[in-house]
């Protein structure tokens, strides 16, 4: 396994102090703030350590309250909320410095059959003809210096705006499509590959708010920050094979950005659904 997807795997494994308490640490990184996928991905780890292993994660619904700290633990409190017959429910709350800093609920369910329908995924190029992270961003060298080449543990490959056709005006207001997956291979833990695209899912879908209005987050002239996160679990999935993450964005104002996103297999089953609402307030001067 790759050292960067190793290190999210750890970061991953969350120490048991107590019953019903785990706690997280945050990678050796220059951050101001802990990257919000890092602490829905922990919690939903703390969740799921509490739950049977016959129940797999369907949903979850989350808040970020507080930015965290990367310089400290986070605690996560985990209220074992229902143990039904088919569904169990779990509330995580992170902690740091006393306070809550972001809250989880998640839902597991036992294996079911039933009704079957999906959404059709949108056509694609391949992810081997688009271009990594570090050639996609090639311009930036001379400003980012050494971080345009770091390892990093999740692999993306953006469609370019030209071949998604007219972006900023399509129904819906704007469409991303951005394929992901883990860069290397990860052990068959069904929860570990949930968690790993949890941590994926808010890397890029709340910059699709700003495809309509002909920006982007590196440009400097937005703030940005995830508010609250929910995912839908509908179809097996392995995050080290790639995922087509089809994002659109439906509405913005009030300061805030709602993008939405199915992730896709290469075969074409919707695995995953993602609703994001973010603050995207324009820097002013």
């Amino acid at each position: 396994m790759p050292k960067a997807l190793d290190s999210l795997v750890e970061l991953l494994d969350l120490e048991p102090i107590e019953v019903n308490i785990f706690r997280g640490v945050s990678p050796d990184e220059n951050r101001q703030r802990v990257f919000g996928g890092q602490v829905a991905g922990q919690a939903l780890v703390a969740a799921a350590r509490t739950v049977a292993a016959d129940r797999s994660v369907h949903s979850l619904h989350a808040y970020f309250l507080r930015p965290g700290d990367p310089t400290v633990p986070i605690l996560y409190e985990v209220d074992r909320i229902r143990d039904g017959r088919s569904f169990t429910t779990r509330r995580v709350v992170a902690i740091q410095h006393g306070r809550p800093i972001f809250n989880l609920s998640s839902s597991f369910q036992v294996a079911e059959t039933g009704f079957e329908h999906q959404a059709p995924m949108p056509p694609a190029p391949a992810p081997e003809s688009l271009p990594t992270f570090a050639e996609r961003f090639a311009d930036k060298a001379e400003e980012w210096g050494e971080a345009l080449n770091r390892a990093r543990p999740i692999d993306t490959r953006y469609v370019e705006d030209d071949d998604v056709g007219s972006v900023a005006s399509a129904p819906g207001g704007g469409r991303r499509l951005v394929w992901i997956r883990a860069d290397g291979e990860l052990p068959d833990d069904p929860l570990l590959h949930a968690c790993v695209v949890t941590y994926a899912s808010d890397m890029t879908l709340l910059d699709t708010t700003l495809v309509p209005h002909g920006t982007q987050a590196l440009e400097g002239r937005v703030m940005m920050a995830s508010l609250d996160h929910a995912m839908w679990f509908h179809r097996p999935f392995r995050a080290d094979e790639w995922l087509l993450y089809a994002q659109g964005t439906p509405s913005a104002s009030g300061g805030r950005g709602l993008g939405w996103g199915g992730i896709f297999t290469r075969e074409g089953k919707l695995a995953v659904s993602v609703v994001q609402e973010g603050l995207i307030r324009a820097v002013r001067g």
